[in-house]
């Protein structure tokens, strides 16, 4: 059991402790969060760099192919050079016969190989456009992504000046905290979320909606109570804040209303 003036001072340090604490959460939070905002800009140069190489991929296989389709057709124009010099030299109808046939052949594989030969020209033209185009897309993105880079750098030096700062100010208020409190409120706190304090609102917990046991309440309310209360179903450490009164319209300075604020033993110890 505490003294009145005790059950107050706890109580004040544990809420300024739970704000902090969710201060401090929040800071985590948004720290935690800038290594996959890195890598998502790295992911982009990478894609982007991937369609680029891609593209350039294609192009080199559409070269080498178009150097195969050119041999090609020089090979079968040297064949039908070579048939026509021996036609001189033909002293059959038959064998000239034949020989034309293998010139025909020769002219169809040459009539093919150049078509071929132009399917490749035109892919050709069409990945230098693709190269073109990712080039400038990559060169795009790699500004955006610098300009995102610095932003969120500057943000994370930001977030790590407030991590510092909410570190030392929890170091001063659990300075202020008995050790034993201190580890009570945190293991609450562990089980919740990190909130361990739940307000008193209409007589029940604001948290679980727990109605409050009328003594209870009213023992909350008792300006000498040396009680902390527990929410009875949710075990956090509960307050209560009187309302500010209302003065009279007649009553021109308005009356200061007590507050009370406490928590109990009651299902944890």
């Amino acid at each position: 059991m505490l003294e009145w003036a005790s059950v107050l001072k706890v109580l004040q340090n544990l809420l300024e402790l739970q704000s902090v604490d969710v201060r401090l959460t929040d800071v985590r939070t948004r720290l935690a969060a800038f290594p996959k905002k890195i890598t998502d800009l790295d992911a982009r140069i990478a894609a982007a760099k991937a369609e680029l190489e891609q593209s350039k991929a294609a192009q080199l296989a559409t070269t080498k192919d178009r150097k195969k389709y050119e041999l090609d057709v020089e090979q079968h124009k040297e064949r039908v050079r070579k048939y026509r010099d021996q036609s001189a030299q033909i002293k059959t109808n038959e064998a000239y016969k034949a020989l034309q046939h293998e010139v025909q052949m020769a002219e169809e594989e040459i009539a093919k190989a150049e078509d071929r030969l132009l399917e490749q020209m035109v892919a050709s033209e069409e990945y230098d456009r693709r190269i073109k185009a990712a080039e400038q897309r990559l060169k795009e993105v790699e500004g955006s992504v610098r300009t995102q880079r610095a932003a969120i750098e500057s943000e994370k030096a930001a977030a790590e000046k407030d991590l510092a700062v909410v570190e030392v100010d929890r170091k001063r208020v659990t300075s202020e905290i008995p050790e034993d409190m201190l580890d009570h409120y945190e293991r609450i706190a562990k089980r919740h979320g990190g909130v361990a304090l739940a307000e008193v609102d209409n007589e029940k917990c604001s948290l679980c909606g727990m109605q409050i046991r009328p003594h209870v309440f009213q023992k909350m309310r008792n300006a000498k109570n040396e009680d902390l209360f527990h929410c009875e179903t949710c075990t956090r450490i509960l307050y209560y804040i009187e309302p500010t009164a209302v003065p009279p319209l007649d009553d021109p300075k308005p009356q200061a209303s007590g507050a009370s604020a406490s928590a109990t033993s009651t299902g944890e110890n």
